[in-house]
């Protein structure tokens, strides 16, 4: 078991699933541990917050666009060390599919930590490669077969 100081304990974040169509809305990272790369907008659930409130509230932050949180998709563990293999972070990831109230016809605008938001069709997903958040094919992928946790 690697060594970790006791203040890094695992916290909760979310990612934000929005999708029209095919296409899902993606945000550029300006910040680590995946800045310059593509995700889902998302970031910490605050206290007090449901996981729901703070998909909802994050991607707002993000993108400027509103939608409703309606179920889980994937959950799963980002673990990151510092090359000394100390424990650097910690968050349980809960991937929540939101869906836009109609007309859904509102451009993103990148905002808080995100440099870019636009979206992105699946196939463009499936050709980032190195440039996307880990995970991120997966998920979309998840989502266009139906098959989340709902």
């Amino acid at each position: 078991m690697n060594a970790h100081p006791p203040s890094v304990f695992p916290r909760a974040g979310v990612l934000a699933i929005v999708r029209r169509g095919s296409n899902f809305l993606l945000v550029r990272r300006a910040n680590p541990p995946d800045a310059g790369l593509w995700g889902f907008p998302g970031g910490k659930v605050e206290g007090g917050e449901t996981f729901f409130q703070a998909a909802e509230r994050e991607l707002m932050e993000e993108t400027s666009i509103q939608a409703k949180a309606t179920s889980l998709v994937d959950v799963f563990d980002s673990i990151h060390y510092a090359p000394d293999g100390t424990l650097t972070f910690h968050y349980l990831i809960l991937a929540v599919l939101c869906t836009e109230p109609p007309p859904a016809l509102t451009a993103p605008v990148a905002g808080d930590d995100a440099q870019e938001a636009r979206w992105f069709s699946y196939e463009e997903i499936s050709q980032l490669g190195e440039q996307a958040s880990a995970r991120l094919y997966s998920i979309a992928h998840t989502i266009m077969q139906g098959t989340g946790t709902e």
